[in-house]
């Protein structure tokens, strides 16, 4: 498959994800754009399954294709095998659902429909970004608990200030959201609204999503957030 790159950096980016501990058990998504490496072999390869609603028509992504986390699949075993745990999908011409092409009739993480509006809304707008990964780093998710620093403008103080890298590489910063259920409408439109200005949000005790040019580009952004975060936990009384 022409995409056997950008699949296989998925499975590198899961295996680090797992090795910081920011993936516990079935914790945290993935879903790149592939559309562009996709080739007529692909496009003519049937549904292993009968078509998905999303829930809403996303005309910037209508045809499109992605590769996608499954969901209960963990992220320690898509870094070993990863069409076995994770799927290829294909966005209806009219935008409004999804058919499953590829490897296995798995169904795609329960975080689709956050993850393909905001693919939208890329694809719209910031077409050179390809990538969303959403995970769980221990240390920001330990600031959002503290309350002092529970908004968008006092948490980029505090990163930018713990690192000369963190203002180098993030300069737009992070996105603050307040906590909302996972999977909730609420989460999806105040992640999409914060990512007019940032390229991550934060969740509140729950964790962050990034976009990026590709999955590394994504995790680069989050680790380089936390670890801004690492020190300032580090500090003495904090």
């Amino acid at each position: 498959m022409l995409f056997t790159d950008t699949i296989n950096q998925c499975a590198e980016v899961a295996g680090m994800l797992w090795q910081r501990g920011w993936a516990e058990r079935n914790g945290g998504n993935l879903v790149v754009n592939i559309t562009a490496d996709v080739d007529d072999n692909i496009r003519r390869l049937p549904p292993l399954a009968a078509p998905v609603s999303i829930g809403a028509t996303l005309e910037a992504i209508a045809g499109q294709y992605f590769y996608c986390k499954a969901t209960s699949c963990r992220m320690r075993d898509l870094a070993r095998k990863p069409m076995d745990n994770g799927v290829i999908i294909r966005i209806a011409p009219t935008g409004d659902a999804y058919e499953i092409i590829a490897c296995k009739p798995l169904q795609p993480t329960s975080e689709l429909p956050s993850h393909l509006a905001i693919h939208n809304y890329l694809a719209a707008n910031r077409p050179e970004m390809k990538a969303s990964l959403h995970t769980h780093p221990t240390e920001l998710v330990a600031l959002s608990h503290v309350e002092e620093l529970c908004s968008t403008e006092r948490m980029n103080e505090t990163l930018w200030a713990m690192i000369p890298e963190t203002r180098l590489f993030c300069p737009k910063g992070l996105g603050f959201l307040p906590y909302a259920e996972p999977g909730s409408q609420t989460l999806a439109d105040g992640t999409l609204e914060q990512l007019h200005d940032h390229d991550a949000v934060m969740w509140e005790k729950h964790g962050i999503i990034a976009v990026g040019t590709d999955m590394m580009d994504a995790f680069d952004t989050i680790d380089i957030l936390n670890k801004a975060a690492q020190i300032r936990c580090a500090i003495p009384h904090f």
